[in-house]
């Protein structure tokens, strides 16, 4: 479980993106990137570090699913993600 100071980070990280979005494309496409400059950090998509929806694990973060490998292992086995089953032969 990651600290739930890094998880509300991420979540606010979000906020932050989304409300920017769409200032972010118009100065792009202008190429005003003197004004893009001094929008917050935090509002480029580039720093954003996926991570696990469920405990906020930043590593082995599977993108399909929106969740990490341990996780994903732990839900499969219970047959809690649709489509997947354990494969055995």
């Amino acid at each position: 479980m990651a600290k739930k100071s890094k998880v509300v980070r991420y979540e606010r990280q979000n906020k932050l993106i989304a409300k920017y979005a769409v200032r972010r494309k118009q100065l792009k496409a202008q190429g005003d990137y003197l004004a893009l400059s001094k929008l917050p950090k935090d509002s480029s998509p580039v720093r954003l570090r996926n991570r696990d929806s469920f405990d906020g694990r930043p590593r082995g973060y599977m993108r399909k699913f929106g969740m990490s490998r341990l996780n994903f292992r732990k839900y499969a086995l219970l047959g809690q993600i649709p489509g997947l089953h354990k494969a055995s032969w």
